[in-house]
């Protein structure tokens, strides 16, 4: 057999994965500069500001070598020791930072070196034309202290910037009179240097710390969608919004709400032989089906209590059908029930419904594990139609019978001794009658395993 020979990937997707692989370098290197004199109490945000000034002092170490070799070769020693001399404070500066872990004295050290040394080799070089406007590197203070300090705290160097600069206005006239002796080409050429060097150097670390800004603001952005994903599994997208909006109590009376509950008959007896992940892998089937369901017919899922499962209809927003809807639900779960045993190969899978309608209660409570939660005698009735009910069928009470009646098929079953409630007349919800069915019931099946449990 000859072996297919696999095609290379083309030149802009090898081009782009290594553009990216520097890239990813890069973000390794900064990210250890700011790990230099960290302590282990600083933030991820303060870690970022250290890496920030680390990466834009050993640029301009870099770039002092240019000065300090340029100005001893025309002559001025004097003006190549203060590049020298920022290149000593810069790396002593990190020993200590490294040692001692004070960061603010490297922080506030650096913002000096940057405000004064420019000035003092413009001085030295007579002025700001024979300096080839060395002074630009004194703006390069404030902003540096805005990324570090904030605005308010840059404030103070922006004006020490002002200050420094109108005092070499002043001086300027009296050291143009005695200008170093440097080539116009050598003059021109390095002030277009210097503009370079402080736009690269205030893009680069100012463009660092914008990037990981971003960076972490994706990060809690992704992480505000998981906690609203989670918080819209918990309660009702409206109740969510007012319980973003104010933090006051939520309670709600509904005239007229459907409620129904269902129960897994005999589960328990078939939990306590299940292994453990076949009994939860079983249980997040059948709910997930259930979830599909109640979003089928528009619903609220209000709680999974074991192996119980509650929901209502016509709540937190009222709507005119919603013990149609409810009703429909009933069917569909039985329904989907019935798949799922058959699909597991657990014969025994069985359901008990129960539904009630009237008025009723609804509000959230609790401030740690808030729960949405429904009371009041027609919540108390439902569940009873439930547990007093028959296994496989949907038990109803006489006045949602008298409600479905012209929609759906109703048998009655009789009377029916309810704990807490007497005797009571109890109805059982077949089916839909052909007639009333305008529309097949929407096909429900669950797309995945995972389910939210209450």
């Amino acid at each position: 057999m000859v072996a297919t020979p696999v095609p290379a990937p083309p030149a802009a997707d090898r081009a782009g994965s290594a553009q990216m692989l520097r890239m990813l370098r890069v973000l390794q290197v900064l990210d250890a500069l700011g790990d230099i004199g960290a302590r282990p109490s600083d933030t991820k945000d303060e870690r970022l500001r250290h890496g920030s000034l680390i990466l834009a002092s050993l640029l301009i170490v870099l770039l002092s070598f240019v000065w300090v070799v340029t100005y001893l070769f025309y002559g001025h020693p004097v003006a190549a020791a203060i590049p020298g001399t920022y290149q000593v404070l810069t790396v002593a500066g990190l020993l200590v930072l490294a040692r001692t872990r004070r960061f603010a004295v490297f922080r506030t050290t650096q913002f000096l070196a940057f405000l004064v040394l420019p000035g003092l080799l413009q001085i030295s070089l007579g002025g700001f034309v024979a300096s080839s406007g060395m002074v630009l590197w004194v703006a390069f203070t404030p902003l540096a202290a805005l990324a570090m300090l904030g605005v308010r705290r840059a404030l103070a160097w922006l004006t020490a910037c002002f200050v420094w600069l109108v005092l070499l206005a002043i001086l300027d006239s009296g050291l143009a009179a005695h200008p170093a002796q440097l080539p116009d080409a050598f003059v021109v050429t390095f002030f277009v240097l210097n503009v370079m060097g402080v736009t690269v150097s205030a893009f680069v670390m100012l463009g660092y710390f914008v990037e990981q800004r971003e960076r972490a603001r994706a990060a809690l952005e992704l992480e505000r969608e998981r906690s609203e994903r989670l918080l819209l599994n918990v309660l009702p997208s409206a109740i969510a919004r007012r319980l973003k909006e104010k933090d006051d109590v939520i309670a709600e009376h509904y005239d007229d709400v459907s409620v129904l509950f269902a129960d897994l008959a005999d589960f328990t007896e078939h939990a306590m032989v299940l292994p453990a992940v076949e009994l939860v892998a079983l249980l997040d089937r059948i709910f997930t089906a259930f979830d599909e369901v109640a979003d089928a017919y528009d619903v609220e899922k209000i709680k999974t209590i074991g192996d119980a499962y509650m929901v209502a209809g016509g709540l937190p927003e009222p709507r005119p059908d919603h013990l149609q809807a409810i009703a429909l639900t009933a069917l569909a779960m039985r329904e989907e029930l019935e798949r799922v045993a058959h699909e597991t190969g657990h014969s025994w899978l069985a359901v008990r419904i129960g539904i009630d309608s009237g008025p009723a209660v609804a509000g959230v409570i609790g401030r740690r594990k808030f729960i949405y939660d429904l009371w009041g005698d027609t919540v108390n009735t439902a569940s009873r139609m439930e547990s007093h009910g028959l296994t496989g069928e949907i038990q109803v009470t006489e006045r949602v019978a008298a409600a479905l009646r012209e929609q759906f098929v109703i048998r009655p079953r009789g009377t029916v001794a309810v704990k807490g409630k007497g005797l009571m007349q109890t109805f059982l919800l077949t089916g839909q009658l052909p007639e009333a069915a305008t529309a097949e019931m929407p096909a429900v099946r669950p797309e995945s395993t995972n389910t939210e449990v209450t």
